[in-house]
């Protein structure tokens, strides 16, 4: 197969037919990003910064361009799409102060001089996922070009539109075409050939972590740096002192955003025992309440599942065997529709507990104290996200360093910020994007010293 259709979820409609890059033009990809690595790190800090200026403000011109194309190719709510171009925008912003700030350190010595430097690593591969292919793409270019690096990029082949405009956009602001390439493909031939080609010093990948231990056993091999950012299972945990109101009208979109097709995703709401039914009974309403729809209206807040065969994963979970407290509402007819469902599972072993679902499938598990409630979040091999309602601050702060995720948040379902360090523990996944250390990721730090005697 040499072309790809991608499919509109909220339709089933084909969209355009995109050619797949094979393994051959991988390889020529990738040499011709070695061959422009030279020119780029030489590139002096204060032009490479304006240069990604540059790119920012053509993405920011395009941003209504780029969220319609998001709609159409990965059914999300215009007002996510929109959301997400603008980070992709703000992100290039925020590493474009980057390269003239990459600065190492003079470290007193005896006998001499003893300074560091921050070094590109050369070619970078970025593997990027289908459930939020605009921002994620960004966190991983944006920072590897601010530190001079050249990248190759892998869009999910079910969502390759907004990559391709993307690298269409770099262009147009003056990136050179071989400095940020973008290829469409399987991962099987493009995403492998990123692990396994000697000249790409790095691979970041997002997806699944079944994947990533693939990915990362194969750059094991190579002694190639790697950064994985992966499943997740999150507690969002509801304390009896908590605003009962105010955390069942937002558990909702703690897990449904996305359809549920999110890393970050709530999935699991823990709630304390002496208010679990008070609780259920404001979560239904809030459920109810979730417009699920054309993701073009305004109005809508959750749009399909990606696809048929994800369509049918998530329903395997959800069968009449399944105890479903309550569900909302979904269209019917053409689209890769699921209804908002929450469910309550007997304990955290069920698979409705354990299981990353990645859809809009929330369990409800009662738990009794403090200690009860970390212990149960952190049963589970991941470790990405997770949410913390209750009015203690000494709780918030003890519960929150007892739950072994990455990003957590106190009355509050926020996860990404690009001014903050993201990323899991566990198999959540490795290493850290976003923030002010990332671009130190994409770097060597080189030692010397020079003898004054």
């Amino acid at each position: 197969m040499t072309t790809f259709e991608v499919i509109n979820p909220a339709t089933e409609e084909v969209v355009r037919s995109v050619e797949l890059t094979s393994a051959e033009e991988t390889d020529a990809a990738i040499a011709r990003a070695q061959a422009a690595f030279p020119a780029w790190r030489a590139v002096a800090p204060g032009d490479r910064a304006r240069l990604l200026r540059r790119f920012a403000d053509a993405v920011d011109a395009d941003i209504e361009n780029l969220a319609r194309l998001e709609v159409v190719n990965a059914g999300h709510t215009i007002g996510n799409a929109r959301w997400e171009a603008g980070n992709v925008r703000d992100v290039l912003t925020y590493y474009s102060a980057s390269p003239e700030r990459l600065a190492g350190r003079q470290i007193p010595v005896p006998g001499g001089v003893n300074m560091t430097f921050h070094e590109p690593l050369g070619v970078v591969g970025v593997i990027v996922p289908w459930n939020f292919p605009m921002p994620i793409a960004g966190w991983g270019f944006a920072p590897a070009l601010a530190a001079g690096n050249t990248v190759v990029l892998k869009p999910a082949e079910l969502t390759p539109l907004t990559a391709i405009r993307l690298g269409e956009l770099a262009r147009e602001a003056g990136i050179p075409a071989d400095v940020f390439q973008v290829l469409p493909g399987k991962g099987s031939v493009v995403g492998q050939r990123f692990v396994d080609h000697p000249a790409v010093r790095k691979v970041v990948f997002t997806g699944s972590t079944e994947v990533g231990k693939q990915i990362m056993a194969g750059c094991a091999a190579r002694v190639k740096r790697v950064t994985l950012e992966l499943g997740g299972k999150n507690a969002n945990i509801v304390f009896a002192d908590s605003d009962l109101e105010k955390a069942a009208a937002k558990a909702p979109y703690g897990v449904f955003d996305n359809a549920g097709q999110d890393c970050c995703a709530r999935s699991l709401i823990l709630v304390q025992s002496s208010v679990y039914e008070k609780f259920m009974e404001l979560l239904e309403p809030a459920v109810n309440g979730v417009v699920v729809g054309d993701p073009r209206l305004e109005v809508t807040e959750m749009g399909p599942l990606i696809s048929a065969g994800h369509h049918a994963k998530v329903s395997s979970y959800v069968d009449d065997a399944a105890p479903v407290a309550f569900r909302g509402s979904a269209p019917t007819g053409p689209g890769y529709w699921f209804a908002p469902t929450v469910v309550t599972p007997p304990d955290l072993r069920h698979p409705l507990a354990s299981d990353e679902i990645f859809g809009p499938v929330v369990a409800v598990v009662p738990f009794d104290g403090e200690t009860d409630a970390i212990t149960m979040a952190n049963q589970t091999e991941y470790g990405l996200s997770g949410s913390i309602w209750t009015r203690d601050v000494g709780r918030a702060f003890r519960v929150a360093r007892g739950v072994e995720a990455g990003n957590l948040s106190v009355n509050s379902h926020s996860s990404v910020r690009y001014w903050t360090p993201f990323g899991g523990f566990k198999q959540s996944g490795l290493g850290r994007e976003l923030g002010p250390d990332a671009v130190d990721a994409f770097t060597e730090t080189k030692n010397l010293f020079i003898s004054t005697e």
